[in-house]
């Protein structure tokens, strides 16, 4: 049952609820100086959408972010990861291998890794918020 009623949950959860997909930005964007940094930021994400959906309902966050989508972003997640482990072997280095991007020194790196903690934090916050939705859609 969603908390619509709570005048103090709603708009508590209105000033929260931005404040977290900024942090969990600020987690995707930093990911590679920080470990798991796609992952924290993926899963902070699907936590804001859950605080959306337990304050003001699934059918209301549903309609922002419908399951169709949240399929779709699990899947491009998967493939912007392997994307950039194939990109390496089609440039002549090995899966994952960054240097292989044709850029001196850590610029290689970092634009590899950013765009493999990309990947994961799209997979993971979809998969999340997919299993969320799906659990609690189920009829009892």
């Amino acid at each position: 049952m969603p908390l619509k009623h709570s005048v103090i949950l709603r708009t508590v959860a209105r000033g929260m609820i931005p404040l977290i997909v900024l942090f969990a930005f600020y987690l995707q964007i930093h990911g590679e100086r920080s470990a798991g940094g796609g992952f924290q930021a993926g899963v902070l994400m699907a936590a804001a959408f859950m605080l959306y959906a337990l304050v003001f309902g699934l059918a209301d966050m549903l309609e922002i972010f419908p399951l169709h989508w949240q399929k779709i972003g699990a899947c491009a997640g998967v493939m912007i990861y392997a994307g950039v482990g194939l990109l390496g072997l089609v440039l002549g280095g090995r899966f994952l291998d960054y240097d292989a991007f044709g850029r001196t020194g850590p610029e290689g790196q970092l634009i590899g890794i950013f765009l493999v903690e990309l990947g994961i934090g799209t997979t993971v916050f979809s998969v999340i918020l997919m299993l969320f939705c799906l659990f609690a859609e189920r009829k009892r």
